[in-house]
């Protein structure tokens, strides 16, 4: 480890190596959902569970920009939002609520994203949602939820509509507002938002054509999702190796 991260590591109170891991790879999803500029100002976030610490959540410090997120300057709270680490900054309590329904309906969400990605957003307005045009969008065949837009401030009745509305499956896009991911691993959570995020842009160039689209026949789409699913173990494990030499190059001070 070098001396910054040592810092970094000594400034938010010595963390498990497990809980250090999990911050290290939850800044560096931060920061490449910078490089793909899915970012929006101080808004959204990416929240992770931590190993071992039921209860106890990581998340971006609110005014914080996604490129300035690192290991040490990741806040821990509680599922009502408190801070519990020793890092006192402040977090967004409007923005976490969705996060907290998510991760106390699922134990199995050791990572929810939820972006304003300009392609989920406009393909979450169409009245079809996503359609089965693409392999991005026939990953989601299926076991794609939806939620109406209900305002800004997240009340707990739609706390509760909205975890009913996802059930158990990976993505969600939240009508007129953006897209949602729930990962089994931090890698997971970003690389099934990466292919929804192209899926959705592949059916918007495709509508942007003015010519009528060709679906598969729904047979050959349950067929394509079951390959694209694999065998159910978490995904993003090869790719996430690679999505870090990416970011070691363009920003690195994310392991700080």
């Amino acid at each position: 480890m070098d001396r910054l991260a040592t810092a970094g590591r000594a400034a938010c109170g010595h963390p498990s190596p497990t809980e250090w891991q999990t911050r290290i790879d939850l800044a560096a999803c931060y920061r490449l959902c910078a490089l793909y500029g899915w970012d929006d100002g101080i808004y959204t976030h990416i929240s992770a569970a931590v190993p071992d610490e039921p209860g106890r959540y990581l998340i971006n410090a609110f005014g914080m920009r996604f490129d300035e997120v690192t290991a040490s300057n990741l806040v821990k709270v509680d599922s009502d939002g408190n801070v519990v680490g020793p890092l006192a900054a402040p977090v967004n309590q409007s923005g976490f609520r969705l996060h907290a329904a998510v991760h106390e309906a699922r134990p199995d969400a050791a990572c929810v994203m939820h972006l304003h990605n300009l392609a989920g957003i406009a393909v979450g307005m169409q009245e079809s949602g996503l359609l089965p045009l693409s392999p991005y969008a026939l990953r989601f065949y299926g076991e794609l939820a939806y939620h109406d837009y209900e305002g800004i401030a997240m009340t707990p009745d739609e706390q509760a509509r909205l975890v009913h509305d996802l059930g158990a499956r990976p993505a969600m896009l939240l009508r007129n507002h953006g897209s949602l991911t729930v990962g089994r691993t931090i890698p997971e959570a970003f690389v099934l938002m990466e292919t929804l995020d192209r899926a959705c842009d592949v059916q918007l160039r495709a509508q942007a054509a003015g010519v009528p689209l060709r679906q598969p026949p729904s047979a050959m789409c349950v067929t394509a999702h079951a390959q694209l699913a694999g065998d159910g173990s978490p995904e993003g494990v090869p790719e996430w190796a690679a999505l870090l030499r990416r970011l070691d190059v363009a920003s690195p001070r994310y392991r700080n």
